[in-house]
């Protein structure tokens, strides 16, 4: 990357949006159970009200020279197996500067991220789920389930059952196959011809390989080969493309920006190689800002502005696929989340989050867990990429095989860490020349407390709200200067490889 913002991560507080979602009708359920049949049945068509995004003919081929074509799962179709995964970690390097260099203090709780994605089967840790020994070294691990919800009595269903009938059949199983390593992650469809949106830390084992062969299962049992189409590691996601697939059931998109804390969230995916596992629970947070060290994400080369490598402030997240000591990151990257309290384990990574109407409001990324990261599962804190960053992403690498980030062209700070401080927000400490903030009239020790409406508290805050936006958008960015609140309409540059 040629020119970047430095953060100092800290901690940023959740932000709530307007417009609640109303609820599935418990009598969906039944005509849902219908349209998605049990095994041994043939798949019903998509719905009649299946998104534009479905729509074949607005993508083109899928790009050639990442994935390639690997052994079906042989006797077990429904399922694949639990393989090696990886090591990970994500955070944005090019992001980070160490205002900070204590560690968590006494009395706080030190949290791990776990990315929510690759079951190792090869490394062995210890921990045993449901009697099965799932980071075994000696043997990898099927695990067979149901091809599709099971509804018993179609009288009496709830609203979960409703919103799992309608989102099972979008959601598919991911086998990652890098030679020495593997893992399982989950995927969301978005075309009837076989796009699918996932995290970039599943398809490349956290960076271990760009060219893994993929291996995809469908909620009904078919299984295809994959390619990868596109990779956004500064946001970890990514689109593959299913080989010859067609008649598949695509998500139907929410607006993520109209969510409430408090609204359902159910989550839908393979933890621990379990396929289409529903748990539920609510949107704890809006507007949530993480930093993760990442393998994946590219190395910034540095502009002489940023701080060296072994004094950026990564904070205490990270991605781990149960496989011991997580590899050595070269980066950090700094995304916007929704927090939840659906239960989300290593697997979920790449599954969806959806609302009470069973439509997407986030891909899953990462969870927290307070202990060590070794034999670690849900603690009711996990992290999802909202929808609207999703679609942004997924339709600019769809389209041209890449997606861009805003840059702002400035070195930021938590400014809660700057001596005299009297309030939150991202203090500029240097301005780049040329660049985005220099334009705009931003000048070194303005303190950034707004993005386009939504709170700035934190460096990592305002990291994260520059990247989910294309490279070149214009925004209104809300400062302090001399005690003076003023605003005024930066527009970006674009983060360059």
């Amino acid at each position: 990357m040629s020119d970047t913002e430095g953060i100092r991560p800290t901690e940023t507080p959740a932000g709530a949006e307007p417009a609640a979602v109303p609820p599935v009708p418990p009598q969906a359920a039944a005509q849902a159970a219908q349209q998605h049949p049990a095994p041994g049945q043939r798949p019903a068509p998509p719905h009649p009200g299946a998104p534009a995004y479905g729509a074949a003919p607005r993508y083109g081929a899928a790009a050639s020279g990442y994935g390639a074509p690997q052994h079906p799962y042989g006797a077990a179709p429904q399922q694949p197996t639990a393989a090696t995964a990886a090591p990970s970690s994500t955070s944005d390097a090019a992001e980070s500067t160490s205002a900070s260099k204590s560690g968590i203090g006494a009395g706080k709780v030190a949290a791990l991220m776990l990315a929510a994605a690759l079951v190792g089967g090869t490394a062995g840790i210890g921990g045993a789920y449901a009697g099965v020994n799932i980071w075994s070294a000696s043997q990898p691990v099927t695990a067979t389930g149901p091809a599709s919800v099971t509804v018993n009595d179609t009288d009496s269903v709830n609203q979960t059952t409703a919103i799992a009938a309608k989102v099972v059949p979008s959601v598919v199983t991911i086998a990652a196959d890098g030679g020495s390593a593997g893992g399982t992650g989950s995927g969301v469809i978005l075309s009837e011809d076989g796009y699918v949106v996932t995290n970039t830390h599943v398809v490349t084992l956290d960076g271990a390989t760009s060219d893994a062969a993929l291996t995809v299962t469908t909620a009904d049992g078919r299984v295809y080969d994959a390619e990868i189409v596109g990779l956004d590691p500064m946001y970890d996601l990514a689109v593959i493309k299913l080989q010859d697939a067609s008649g598949l059931t695509p998500i139907e998109f929410a607006d993520s920006a109209d969510l409430n804390v408090g609204d359902e969230a159910v989550a839908v995916g393979a933890p621990l190689g379990l396929a289409n596992t529903v748990t539920t629970g609510i949107v704890s947070a809006l507007n949530r800002s993480i930093s993760i060290a990442s393998s994946a994400a590219p190395e910034t080369p540095g502009d002489g502005t940023e701080p060296a490598p072994e004094e950026q402030d990564q904070g205490p997240f990270y991605f781990d696929f149960g496989q011991g000591e997580p590899q050595q990151a070269t980066s950090t990257i700094s995304i916007s989340v929704l927090q939840t309290d659906a239960a989300i384990n290593p697997g979920n990574s790449g599954g969806a989050l959806v609302d009470a109407e069973g439509k997407l409001i986030g891909i899953n990324v990462a969870i927290a867990t307070a202990g060590s990261s070794s034999e670690s599962g849900s603690i009711g804190v996990g992290f999802a990429i909202p929808s609207d960053i999703v679609e942004r992403i997924t339709d600019e690498i769809i389209e041209d095989g890449a997606a861009t980030h805003g840059l702002l062209g400035a070195m930021v700070a938590p400014a809660a860490s700057i001596e005299g401080a009297t309030t939150t927000g991202a203090y500029i400490d240097e301005v780049t020349p040329g660049g985005a903030a220099a334009e705009a009239g931003l000048q070194q020790g303005d303190i950034v407390t707004g993005f386009d409406g939504l709170p700035i508290t934190s460096a990592t805050d305002l990291t994260a709200q520059v990247r989910a936006v294309a490279g070149g958008s214009t925004v209104s960015l809300t400062y302090l200067r001399d005690g003076e609140t003023r605003t005024t309409d930066v527009t970006l540059g674009e983060l360059v490889d």
